[in-house]
């Protein structure tokens, strides 16, 4: 027999579907791309304005509130002992070219609503609101406390968590809005490796090159600057006419050869899935370099590769399978060419056995690469019998018909840095992706996504 108060939260979402759809589109409207940081907002001010616009919301419908210095902040009610959390996060990645419609319009067509953050993470964070907001509604006399986090952070350094984690106390039972039905009980390890390459001076010479925004987007545009010596420029100008990739364009400057390249963005989890501009310009420069050139210039298309092995870190294992390798960020100092590579590991292994093999590998490289930057982001694990796992496949079998296994993934949630906390389903097939150019998310699916939260945030706490 279906419960009766989990019918009575569908029934008040249904007969609130407008004004979820309205505060959705508003939130969507921010321009919450970390900025430059402000007093009382330490991520600029459309992120502090987004999480006002949500505390604000909060504090309306009754919650308490508390606003941890524009770091993140969170709606919360309800009494006793057990905390059941909502870990959601307000900030978006950079937007890049390709847009039909403005990427902070929140336009409708077709029944989606597209915008940067539909689907990551602004419609599963008010989607995850909207359901508290139910139950503080239907169930007044609610023995557990549940709480709303609205982070400002996620996709550019996790600072909001990590300053909400200082004070705060943990969940007994936490979930991030921001991941695969039913649930990942698995992240891989997140590390971001920073190595510095000093270019060589020889018939081809490196001067410039520069693309990407994010360690964790793959890059979708990128230009270099490359000097040709007299002695080997019409070597160099016959390759280049003979060359096969369209997304390169190509124009000269004295001496100079200026180089831009298109790709495509993806996450930087799922490298395989975009198409680094910069990993393009690499190669074109592997193909028209002369000889005595070439070796430095396959060293720098070989470190590329999106399973780690120019880097000398590729592997697996066999809950997490395998290590992926993404250059976010490529970039010109005064020190030389400055690549960031985002790598996601395995859950079983440690982030210092990455660095050191990595550092082993640089060292045998005939380029001059030296690793000038290490930071990691240790692998979350929970077993398959634990309690919350449990209850959450529970409630996505109930709502759902899902009766897939919990699942792993290289991309890092909330549930990484909050103890008791794992990452749980947003969305369905036809929803946008993640990062990508037009993300968009099915109306119905975040009404979809509201009701389910409901009644898991109820079970859970219940449970």
């Amino acid at each position: 027999m279906a419960d009766p108060i989990v019918a009575k939260l569908h029934e008040w979402l249904k007969a609130h579907e407008a004004e979820l759809l309205e505060d959705y589109r508003t939130v969507l409207r921010f321009p919450s791309i970390e900025s430059e940081a402000l007093p009382n907002a330490p991520f600029g001010q459309a992120n502090r304005d987004a999480l006002d616009f949500c505390l604000s919301k909060a504090y309306g419908w009754g919650m308490k509130t508390k606003d941890l210095e524009g770091f993140c902040g969170f709606g919360e009610f309800g009494s006793g002992e057990k905390l059941v959390c909502v870990f959601g996060h307000l900030d978006v990645v950079p937007v890049g070219p390709g847009w039909k419609y403005d990427p902070f319009g929140a336009e409708i067509d077709g029944g989606y609503v597209y915008s940067r953050g539909a689907v990551d993470d602004k419609g599963p964070t008010m989607a995850a609101f909207y359901a508290a907001r139910a139950i503080k509604e239907c169930v007044p006399d609610l023995a557990a406390r549940l709480r709303v986090v609205f982070g400002c952070d996620e996709e550019s350094g996790f600072e909001c968590i990590h300053r909400y984690t200082r004070t705060e106390e943990s969940p007994t039972f936490g979930v991030a809005p921001d991941a695969g039905w039913p649930l990942i009980h698995a992240e891989k390890g997140i590390a971001n490796l920073v190595i510095l390459h000093k270019p060589h001076s020889g018939g081809m010479t490196l001067l410039e090159i520069n693309g990407g925004s994010r360690p964790n987007i793959v890059i979708d545009s990128a230009k270099a600057v490359v000097r040709i010596s007299p002695e080997v420029r019409d070597e160099i100008q016959e390759k280049i006419d003979e060359r096969w990739d369209r997304n390169i364009d190509l124009e000269w400057e004295g001496q100079n050869l200026i180089i831009h390249s298109t790709g495509k963005a993806a996450h930087g989890a799922w490298p395989i899935g975009g198409d680094s501009a910069a990993m393009r310009i690499f190669r074109f420069l592997m193909e028209i370099a002369p000889l005595h050139d070439a070796e430095v210039f396959t060293e720098l298309l070989e470190m590329c590769h999106i399973g780690g092995a120019g880097l000398g870190i590729d592997g697996r294992d066999d809950v997490s399978k395998d290590l992926t390798c993404n250059l976010g960020i490529v970039e010109t100092t005064d020190a030389g060419i400055r690549m960031t590579f985002n790598v996601r590991y395995p859950v079983t292994w440690k982030g210092e056995d990455v660095r050191n093999r990595c550092v082993g590998c640089l060292a045998e490289k005939k380029g001059t690469f030296t690793l000038s930057d290490f930071t990691d982001s240790k692998p979350l694990y929970f077993p398959l019998e634990h309690p919350l796992v449990a209850t959450i496949c529970e409630v996505a079998k109930e709502e759902l018909g899902n009766t897939e296994k919990p699942g792993v993934m290289g991309g890092g949630t909330y549930a990484r840095a909050v103890p008791n906390t794992v990452a749980i389903g947003t969305g369905w097939a036809g929803d946008g992706d993640a990062h990508q150019t037009n993300e968009r998310c099915a109306i119905e699916s975040l009404y979809k996504m509201s009701r389910v939260y409901a009644h898991l945030l109820y079970r859970l706490c219940l449970a």
